[in-house]
């Protein structure tokens, strides 16, 4: 069959690939094409556009490429419904994509199924009457979803968690010691406390300058960067010590060798826990009370952090906007170092946590869920022929 998925952004770029090899396992005869990246490509089909084309954050880079993104979104369209194929796969990216899913759906009759839901959640509720109207299929990674997308008349499948995927696949591989990580690294025999300040470079900026501040009443721990691919280390060095190290492309090694972690909010928080790492999730903003106010009153949600959202209650403290100050940071983490008041308390709502997530295995259920589905709807469209 035929295959046309959509991604805009790294993390999309990572689990589709995981599908895409999922899907070639049940269908041996899979056949791609995408708007996707390097990983994507790997697996193999025909690769349309880089999503580093289409990947413009904030408001005004947004405003100052819209000539491409309309463009792009055009071309898209067109090259779908030329190709024809069984289904148009979406991942996340949902101002793109539900205008894509919009436009397939009145045009063609291609079944349109989205992997890793939109975050209507959170704020833009009102695009649940587009997806209910252009998606045919839903699979969520997140498992309070369903029960928000059951209470809209939407049925749902939950899948997994392909970060649960990704972390045990890891720690299966990888028997590391942390005599091997530092000496590996350079480091020294202190304990390890991991910084994940962001990937990109105003959050990196907004956050690493903070948490390096607050940290220099711990002179007992070391502490190191994740470094984020793409960003030079000499970025890096504006804010930090020759006291604090970076390491790149080992974010996983580094998690499983820290006793604690500083993190920004994302996908992030959700690893941490899943390597029970206890962590506090900082994230600073500039116009830090009005941001405050916003969210108070505009998003849906209590919480901001995956882990959070996932147990339903506060698991792990954020510290945001105007609440992302040095002396917070100082106080909160002291209180999940080792003998911490919260340490244990958040390493057994980790438990929890992962136990909720389910087992791995979250790319293999949902091809299995797509191929089968698009069979049935072979057999049906036969049939009434």
């Amino acid at each position: 069959m035929k295959y046309y998925l959509i991604v805009g952004e790294a993390s999309g770029d990572l689990h589709a690939s995981n599908l895409m090899k999922a899907l070639k396992a049940n269908d041996p005869h899979a056949d791609f094409r995408f708007f996707g990246g390097d990983l994507m490509s790997a697996v193999g089909g025909t690769r349309v556009r880089h999503y580093k084309d289409l990947a413009y954050m904030g408001f005004i880079p947004v405003l100052l490429h819209l000539r491409t993104i309309f463009r792009n979104m055009d071309f898209c369209k067109q090259d779908v419904v030329s190709w024809q194929p069984d289904v148009l796969i979406l991942v996340d990216y949902p101002g793109f994509n539900l205008k894509i899913a919009e436009y397939v759906k009145r045009h063609t009759r291609i079944p349109i199924y989205y992997y890793i839901s939109p975050k209507i959640w959170a704020w833009k509720e009102y695009r649940i009457k587009n997806i209910k109207r252009d998606v045919d299929r839903l699979f969520s990674i997140l498992p309070f979803e369903v029960d928000f997308y059951r209470s809209h008349g939407y049925p749902i499948d939950y899948v997994g968690n392909p970060c649960v995927d990704a972390v045990s696949s890891f720690r299966g591989n990888n028997n590391e010691t942390f005599a091997d990580f530092v000496r590996a690294n350079g480091l020294s025999d202190k304990p390890v406390v991991a910084l994940l300040a962001g990937s990109r470079k105003q959050e990196i900026k907004d956050n690493l300058s903070r948490m390096i501040e607050a940290v220099k009443d711990f002179p007992e721990y070391q502490f190191v960067v994740a470094g984020a691919p793409g960003i030079e280390p000499s970025f890096y060095r504006q804010y930090i010590g020759a006291d604090t190290s970076i390491v790149f492309g080992q974010t996983y090694r580094l998690l499983q060798q820290s006793v604690a972690a500083l993190v920004t909010s994302g996908t992030a928080t959700l690893e941490t826990s899943l390597f029970r790492v206890p962590q506090v999730v900082c994230y600073y903003t500039a116009a830090g009370k009005l941001v405050s106010f916003l969210r108070r009153h505009i998003l849906k949600v209590k919480y901001i952090s995956l882990v959070n959202l996932i147990a339903g209650k506060e698991v792990v403290t954020e510290l945001v906007a105007d609440g992302m100050t040095v002396s917070n940071l100082k106080a909160e983490l002291k209180k999940i170092l080792p003998g911490g008041e919260r340490r244990e308390n958040m390493l057994a709502c980790y438990d929890n946590l992962i136990a909720v997530l389910g087992n791995p295995g979250a790319s293999e259920r949902a091809a299995e869920k797509i191929v089968a589905s698009l069979i049935s709807h072979s057999d049906g469209v036969t049939k009434k022929s």
